[in-house]
């Protein structure tokens, strides 16, 4: 699968610049590694997180993706180079305000798959919202009429 290659990061980090139908493949891309990494934010990759993930991923994407997908996007080499923030505030730039916002409620989605929010996953939230550049009315809708 494509997206779990995440091409289309490792393009942006080339200095290149992306096509409209890139900049879909580089928001799936971003929801991939957000929505993985999630799965460790709190130290304890649980099964239910891994398969909420998959059925995220289906929602918002529409492509299927197996347990060994999602972790093997968690635990990326692509982290020993940097952390998953940086990745996302550069790719933030590239994503429109709508692909952002639905990263963000796809995540909000995953950390709530055990019933239970823990102080390490409401500080990755905080810390990919702010990656992605997202204000707190686009968090919670708000928008002037």
């Amino acid at each position: 699968m494509s997206i779990v290659k995440l091409s289309g990061v490792k393009k942006l980090f080339g200095g290149k610049a992306l096509t409209k139908p890139e900049q879909k493949i580089l928001a799936q891309e971003v929801m991939l590694m957000t929505l993985a990494r999630a799965t460790a934010s709190d130290t304890n990759i649980k099964d239910v997180e891994v398969d909420k993930v998959k059925e995220v991923l289906l929602e918002y994407t529409g492509k299927k993706f197996t347990s060994a997908n999602v972790r093997v996007a968690a635990n990326s080499k692509l982290y020993e180079a940097a952390p998953l923030e940086r990745y996302l505030n550069k790719c933030s730039r590239k994503l429109t305000t709508a692909a952002r916002i639905e990263t963000i409620r796809a995540l909000e989605t995953v950390i709530h798959a055990d019933d239970r929010v823990s102080d390490h996953e409401v500080a990755f939230f905080n810390r990919v919202a702010s990656a992605l550049e997202l204000t707190a009315s686009q968090l919670v809708g708000l928008s002037a009429d």
